[in-house]
């Protein structure tokens, strides 16, 4: 199960893409969408401008905080800005120190485990009130494949990377199945409470209605995954969610409105939001040759072998079945605009899809953006002959192969 808990590789990522499950919002909005189900954070005001954090901090009623950047990456505190700025989480005991902070944050890029070297665009920091944590917990709503179903997840070793402790110590995690229509009831998430080491009937009763109201949130908001890494009983006897972390349904953003607002696409991949525009699914991986295939399996077959002869694919690109001649030209655009592809390798087998229709596009993107890259093309399936026949009629130079094997090798030696 703890394979949705944290960053999937880009591989993880590209195998999804035609069903992609990952909308995540910024730290200030999770805790503003758990303080709407009266689950208990610090007090928590975000700021946009270094001039903003400095009225925030001035105003907030206390000295002692923490400024943190809102990035959608994991390991901000252990991260770097390209300021050179150490760390994106940070004590204050000023608004003038707020400020200063804030001016190295706003508008500059953290770098962190899972942002790659090119890091992510800080837009937003948060100022937060400290809290001390007497002790810390690990808390997760989340789909469990193992047994089919929504698990409550909790550990009283919060605080700390989840998959390590459940590698180190099995028995420090604690899994409840719920019942999806009835939710938690109150005396099974008292028993959570009470393995986790909550000692009093008003802790356990606190920490049992947390847990009940983040599967609400889960249920009525359509997420995939809610993290509470650390929930925290502080040292003056409170209860409260420290951070968070949320996944939504995409498939859901029809009737989740006000979540799907929240998204922010300066945390993505422009290249991908591009795609998204054109109803394409694409995700940008690290290699140099240019992939365009129809169906995700046929797609993850296609980086396989292509790696199987030394290539290193730069996307999983899955134009659908009912990609149009616009469609295709669009997909080369946006292959074409990463300056690390050396080849592109198109891969079609025609059932729903017509071949005909990709040949079409390949020749109309060919002639219009003017390639100058290798391009080499296999196609099978519908329309098969009138599409190699439109190629070859094309007279323009693009390399057709019957064989996979053969066709993938090829592009592979051309981006070399």
């Amino acid at each position: 199960m703890f394979r949705y808990i944290g960053k999937a590789s880009s591989l993880a990522r590209a195998a999804s893409a035609g069903q992609r499950r990952f909308l995540s919002i910024h730290e200030y909005q999770s805790m503003k969408l758990l303080n709407s189900y009266g689950i208990p954070t610090p007090k928590s005001v975000p700021a946009h401008s270094a001039q903003e954090a400095f009225e925030v901090a001035k105003n907030f009623g206390k000295d002692e905080l923490v400024i943190k950047a809102q990035v959608l990456a994991g390991g901000r505190g252990k991260g770097h800005f390209d300021t050179g700025l150490q760390g994106g989480v940070h004590m204050v005991s000023s608004a003038e120190q707020a400020k200063e902070f804030a001016s190295k944050m706003i508008g500059s890029k953290l770098i962190t485990k899972q942002t790659g070297a090119g890091g992510r665009i800080c837009n937003a920091v948060m100022l937060a009130e400290r809290r001390q944590p007497a002790h810390e917990y690990y808390v997760a709503v989340l789909n469990d494949r193992t047994t089919q179903g929504v698990v409550l997840v909790a550990s009283a070793q919060g605080g700390m990377n989840i998959e390590e402790v459940a590698a180190k110590d099995p028995s420090a995690i604690i899994t409840t199945p719920i019942d999806f229509e009835k939710g938690l009831s109150k005396p099974e998430a008292v028993e959570v409470a009470k393995k986790l080491g909550f000692s009093n009937e008003q802790t356990q009763n606190e920490a049992a209605d947390i847990f009940i109201n983040l599967y609400r949130i889960f249920k009525e908001k359509d997420a995939t995954q809610i993290e509470i890494n650390p929930m925290a009983l502080t040292t003056d006897g409170a209860q409260f969610s420290m951070d968070a972390k949320f996944g939504f349904d995409d498939n859901a953003d029809f009737r989740q409105k006000d979540v799907f607002a929240l998204r922010d696409i300066s945390q993505e991949e422009p290249s991908e939001v591009e795609a998204q525009k054109a109803n394409l699914n694409f995700i940008k991986l690290d290699g140099n040759i240019g992939c365009l295939v129809n169906g995700a399996g046929l797609a993850m077959a296609t980086m396989d072998v292509l790696s199987l002869h030394g290539g290193n694919p730069a996307n999983f690109l899955d134009v659908g079945g009912g990609a149009t001649p616009e469609t295709v030209k669009k997909a080369f655009e946006i292959l074409l605009a990463d300056p690390k592809v050396k080849s592109i390798f198109i891969n079609i087998f025609g059932g729903i899809m017509r071949c005909d229709y990709i040949a079409e596009g390949v020749i109309k993107a060919t002639k219009e953006l003017d390639l100058k890259i290798p391009l080499v093309v296999r196609l099978k399936g519908t329309k098969e002959a009138e599409a190699k026949q439109m190629i070859k009629e094309s007279g323009l130079k693009i390399i057709a192969f019957d064989g996979l094997d053969e066709a993938a090798e090829q592009a592979v030696s051309l981006a070399t």
